[in-house]
């Protein structure tokens, strides 16, 4: 019996990736990346996909019928019902009601389904990554926003059209700062890497940190300083890890998963990181919670989505 295999594409809004995918969920060959902002988005992002499916399958003497499904990872608000895209960010042109599912299955002839972006990296980990072998597990992305899925019993939890896993914009502070989702105190406007860089910036204004140059303050250099000692920096980076641990413990308290996934380029920081924020969880939560719960670094990184994408049409053929 030959091995069935799947395309992954996972779409962000500068570039989309593919790959080739099998059904024990191993990547095959190399992945092909699209850029999908090359002209401004005048040409919609999902004419750049098919071109690219094509492209793809093209180099793979590969015919679109050798597929059993076609599995999207998509940035925006997806509703995974209908494969739509129905919230976007308002830079990305031509992208809002798209309906990705529908005109990939009329091009190519195979099973697609769409989800949004974090809920697939999360179905991605739980499956290949970090939480393999796990059935219950809270993802969460730390970088310019803060993102995440929520997996239970197995199955991405997607909700009654597939917004499920919005993380971060749940209020932390019921007065806090004005959100891009137009609430306030929500977890992305504390809690990612921008808010960081954002904080110790201020700080620098008001003569707080000396000896930084404001304009090249990154996360990397942050942590860089808080390696040398630097007290003033290590303040805000540990107040900053406390409204991410306190948002984890909201999620734990609501899940109570088996493993808690931090993704994002900051997850590559353990010691002063992932450590940190666990430390911070497990003296928060309650014990009974606390009791065998794992917080971990994720471990796919870009392969996350495809194959997450990959996963959730599989998931849905059963």
């Amino acid at each position: 019996m030959e091995e069935k295999l799947y395309l992954g594409v996972d779409i962000g809004g500068t570039a989309a990736k593919l790959g080739i995918v099998s059904g024990e969920g191993g990547i095959i060959g190399e992945i092909g990346e699209y850029s999908v902002n090359f002209d401004g988005y005048r040409t919609p992002i999902i004419e750049t996909i098919i071109k690219g499916i094509h492209d793809l399958l093209s180099k793979r003497n590969m015919a679109s019928s050798m597929l059993s499904g076609i599995g999207v990872s998509a940035t925006g608000g997806i509703n995974s019902k209908s494969g739509t895209v129905e919230g976007s960010a308002g830079h990305i042109e031509n992208w809002l009601g798209t309906n990705i599912k529908d005109r990939l299955e009329k091009e190519f002839g195979v099973r697609t389904e769409v989800l949004n972006d974090a809920n697939a990296a999360a179905l991605g980990e739980m499956w290949k990554g970090a939480a393999k072998g796990l059935s219950d597990v809270v993802v969460v992305t730390i970088g310019t926003g803060v993102g995440g899925g929520i997996i239970v019993n197995s199955k991405v939890l997607i909700g009654q059209k597939g917004f499920a896993g919005e993380v971060g914009h749940t209020p932390l502070y019921s007065d806090g700062e004005l959100c891009s989702c137009k609430n306030r105190g929500c977890l992305e406007y504390y809690g990612s890497t921008r808010a960081l860089v954002r904080e110790v910036s201020a700080a620098i204004d008001r003569g707080e940190i000396s000896g930084i140059d404001k304009n090249g303050v990154d996360g990397r250099l942050i942590f860089e300083e808080v390696k040398k000692g630097n007290a003033e920096v290590s303040k805000y980076v540990d107040r900053w890890q406390d409204d991410i641990a306190a948002g984890i413990v909201g999620f734990v308290h609501i899940f109570n998963p088996e493993m808690v996934i931090i993704g994002g380029g900051v997850s590559k920081q353990k010691e002063l990181f992932i450590d940190k924020v666990r430390e911070k969880v497990l003296t928060r939560v309650m014990a009974n919670f606390a009791r065998d719960l794992r917080i971990e670094a994720a471990t796919l990184g870009n392969d996350a989505g495809i194959i997450g994408a990959v996963r959730f049409v599989m998931d849905s053929m059963q």
